[in-house]
């Protein structure tokens, strides 16, 4: 059928963004299965390759907003029901969920196979992505020549993804469409890095992801260099091949995971259905942070990004956790979970090397302390709530271009996060001071230096002899109770079992200390999980490192003030 109504456009965009998702699960279990360190080369392939997906899905978003259609993505049936065809395509093929090998390597081939000179466009039941797409290119043109661009183009420009205010590590470069001109480009760059330039060259007119002084070479031309294990050089066409540098693909050096995994394979209790659900939560929270971010708040990519390092980090588990069969692993299943209440216990994972993954739909929040007039730090003050899912993942770096929200930087500049805390209890750690009414007891390795334990004339410990005085008692009480790592506690007598410590809610604050961003400020006994698998004390309240370069990772010991930290 052909797209003669707007009604029609939208709906064929609509499909365009689920064509487009469709290709990622595959991809990313070709990723997650390859070995690490193993396949260099590889991996840049088909990670790349995810990356421009990512890119295609923000487009085609772009353009469904900018003619006045709403993205859906954030709906059971969004993922597909691995294995299957694409959606609204031919089915000539069957796409399934599996690990990197000649046989998956083949289905990328057919999913990127470029359209044949004498195709026909196919708005429907199509056998190549490149021929749905040039229908709707088609009914593009046609519905402006009819209606008008003012009739076709009547969306809020405020809805679309700009690439002024999003962050994109991959090749090629958001589109903000408004006009027929605009669409097109658009479509362009979602075809030309699947099928090469005009459709009849290797390269698709961008640079390298990884190498950006070389020039990229088109998704389905990059799996050809896969399959024949060569690169292509300036120089080479479709009809020659790749006749530059050789290359080896190991295809032994891959987890053996188990073809299409479901969480139906595995009892509710096993371990392997446990987490097999966090990670299709994670999934899942990653689609309703593009549903949001394609919906009028592209903020909620930063919450995207940083899930996606969450992904792998579940991913990897998976991949090595037998299934019980004695030849296969468990392997990455992709199915939507529905936000209706939180599937999984609050706690916060510190991955190695890596960002803060909270579990749990722990609640985010900004808070600044207020100072007096001698500058000396008195309460603190919410400012505002930030956007979060049931999970996401916090920048541990410090060099995020997204904070307080992870991007993966991490990763590219190889940043150490070792934690270096100590992991015994406080009780074995700290001091105690007894005065009159009450027991001082500090812990001074918890301390991040952010001053609410003293004024510009004492601090607490020099009060404590002076604790006869209810006043005094009493400033002490507020010092102690304001101070956010929980280095201070108190009791009142030395025979009470438990600290006094006041009600705080479970939350992460994102913390801001005049002009510098401060620590996160852990509160209400958020468990945090250390990547090394040392314990660590859930403790009332503690203050997490964001800036990097703290001493005492995973806490804040105050570095962000000496290097002038800030977002």
């Amino acid at each position: 059928m052909a797209i003669k109504t707007i009604e029609s456009l939208r709906e064929h965009m609509q499909w365009a963004i689920e064509i487009e998702h469709a290709t990622i699960p595959p991809y990313l279990c070709a990723l997650f299965s390859l070995k690490d360190n193993q396949h260099p080369i590889v991996y840049e392939v088909i990670e790349s390759i995810f990356m421009e997906e990512m890119l295609h899905m923000t487009l085609a978003a772009n353009v469904l907003n900018a003619i006045g259609g709403e993205p859906v993505i954030a709906k059971p049936d969004f993922i597909p029901a691995y294995p299957s065809g694409l959606p609204h395509s031919a089915n000539t093929f069957i796409v399934s969920l599996e690990k990197f090998s000649p046989r998956s390597l083949e289905t990328f081939l057919k999913i990127e196979k470029p359209e044949s000179h004498d195709a026909m466009p196919e708005d429907d039941n199509y056998h190549t992505i490149g021929q749905f797409y040039v229908a709707i290119e088609n009914a593009l043109k046609n519905l402006c020549e009819e209606l008008g661009e003012d009739a076709v183009f009547t969306g809020d420009p405020a809805r679309q993804v700009r690439s002024d205010k999003t962050y994109y590590g991959g090749s090629g470069h958001i589109v903000a469409v408004h006009n027929l001109e605009t669409a097109l480009e658009a479509l362009e760059e979602i075809i030309e890095q699947g099928e090469g330039l005009t459709h009849e060259e290797v390269w698709d007119g961008d640079k390298n992801m990884f190498h950006p002084e070389q020039d990229e070479v088109a998704h389905y031309f990059r799996f050809l260099e896969l399959k024949y294990g060569r690169q292509y050089q300036q120089g080479d066409t479709p009809e020659s091949g790749p006749t530059g540098n050789a290359f080896t693909v190991d295809w032994e050096a891959v987890y053996p995971m188990k073809p299409n995994p479901s969480l139906r394979d595995y009892p509710k209790k096993s371990n392997a259905y446990k987490q097999m659900q966090l990670f299709c939560i994670t999934y899942s929270s990653m689609l309703r942070s593009l549903q949001d971010a394609f919906n009028g708040n592209p903020e909620a990519l930063l919450m995207a990004t940083g899930t996606m390092y969450e992904l792998k980090h579940q991913a990897l588990d998976l991949m090595q956790l037998p299934s019980g069969d004695g030849e296969t692993t468990v392997g990455t299943p992709f199915q939507y979970i529905p936000l209706e209440q939180p599937h999984t216990r609050k706690r916060i994972v510190i991955s190695e090397n890596g960002p803060y993954l909270v579990y749990g739909n722990v609640p985010l929040v900004r808070k600044s302390h207020i100072l007096s007039e001698h500058g000396e730090p008195l309460t603190w003050r919410k400012d505002d709530d930030i956007h979060s899912d049931e999970t996401y993942a916090l920048c541990r770096c410090g060099q995020s271009t997204t904070k307080p929200f992870c991007d993966g930087t991490h990763a590219r500049i190889e940043w150490d996060g070792t934690e270096t805390a100590a992991i015994n209890t406080t009780a074995e750690r700290e001091d105690i001071y007894e005065g009159q009414g009450i027991v001082v007891k500090r812990d001074n390795s918890l301390c991040n230096e952010s001053g609410f334990c003293g004024d510009r004339f004492r601090n607490i410990l020099a009060m404590v002899p002076e604790t006869d005085d209810t006043g005094v008692r009493a400033r002490i009480m507020g010092m102690i109770e304001r101070c956010p790592s929980g280095s201070y506690t108190f009791r009142l007598s030395p025979d009470d079992s438990e600290d006094i410590e006041r009600s705080l809610p479970e939350e992460i604050a994102v913390t801001t200390e005049g002009e510098y961003a401060g620590a996160l400020w852990v509160t209400g006994n958020v468990p945090v999980e250390r990547a090394d698998g040392e314990p660590f004390e859930t403790r009332n309240r503690v203050t997490l490192c964001r800036c990097g370069v703290s001493n005492n990772k995973p806490l804040c010991d105050g570095q962000h003030r000496e290097i002038g930290f800030s977002e």
